[in-house]
């Protein structure tokens, strides 16, 4: 009798050791199946940024209405980065929709001379479209004034792309927006003071704040121009912050502010606008932001945004 009760106890500790140890596997997430019922097998939700939006529309300055790029002092938009149809810059809106769904579903409502200031007006207009992604570039205006007392204070510019944005989401809280940097000024200067026509052209009041007395090597200059570029780059974080904030706004990391332009990029009636190869590099950015898996993020610790 004591040999089989021994002999049970250790068989009903057997069976106990095996529930314990099926428990622990369940409760410690193991491999046993989720009871149907619990979502396990729930569709994933539909990613924020849609890599091929099927509509475009596009606000901003003088650069998106490919100013200066075809003639003298005359729009050109058909060489427009963001929603023109010429076949040598393969715009934003071409690469996306295609020639024929470029010309049916794209829309540019910048305005030369335009700066942050007019950027809710346009997104009203830009609204009324329903499009699926509205790019903005704005901002060098706001830099390129007669003196550097009048540059657009970095918080009004802040507070006028709030409302813009404002504007855009109250009409359309869907619609994704790209943002492009504002360009390299600095830059912009001393590439085209290489070039005696283009500082000719210059004196007509051409960006004064940067680009007047471009041979002008002063202490005096310098300061100027440097304060120029320091008001671009607080422009640019006003940019990327104001987007980081909207989930479906995506700023180009800097990109445009980047990129190493030489006067290939310039416009031959002024070295200031974008010529037409200009325009084509900029609509490949935009293409290369708006395509990427996630956003770029930036140095500053920016963050990656679905």
């Amino acid at each position: 009798m004591r040999k089989r009760t021994s002999r049970t106890r250790v068989a009903l500790a057997g069976v106990a050791a095996a529930v314990l140890g099926l428990a622990g596997c369940d409760a410690g997430g193991g491999s046993s199946p989720a009871p149907r019922g619990t979502g396990a097998r729930a569709a994933k939700p539909a990613p924020v940024w849609d890599r091929a939006p099927d509509s475009i529309a596009a606000v901003g300055d003088s650069i998106t209405r490919g100013f200066d790029a075809c003639a003298v002092l005359s729009d050109c938009p058909e060489v427009s980065w963001a929603t023109g149809s010429d076949a040598g810059v393969d715009s934003l809106a071409v690469r996306l929709l295609g020639a024929a769904g470029a010309a049916r579903h794209s829309w540019n409502h910048a305005v030369t001379g335009a700066r942050v200031a007019d950027l809710p007006a346009q997104m009203t207009r830009a609204a009324a479209h329903d499009p699926e992604l509205v790019t903005v570039m704005v901002g060098a205006n706001d830099a390129c004034r007669a003196s550097t007392a009048a540059m657009t204070p970095v918080d009004d510019f802040r507070a006028d792309f709030e409302r813009a944005l404002g504007t855009l989401r109250a009409a359309r809280p869907r619609a994704q927006v790209y943002v492009s940097s504002v360009p390299n000024l600095k830059r912009l200067w001393s590439e085209g003071r290489t070039n005696a026509l283009g500082k000719q052209v210059w004196k007509l009041g051409i960006c004064p704040s940067m680009l007047a007395d471009p041979d002008d090597l002063t202490s005096a200059a310098a300061l100027r121009r440097d304060r120029v570029q320091q008001r671009v780059v607080a422009y640019n974080r006003v940019l990327e912050e104001v987007c980081a904030k909207d989930r479906r706004c995506r700023f180009d990391g800097n990109a445009v502010y980047d990129y190493d332009f030489g006067t290939g990029q310039l416009s031959r009636w002024d070295w200031f606008h974008p010529s037409k190869d200009g325009q084509a590099r900029l609509a490949s950015i935009a293409y290369r932001t708006i395509t990427a898996a996630k956003a770029a993020a930036t140095d500053d610790g920016g963050r990656d945004r679905p």
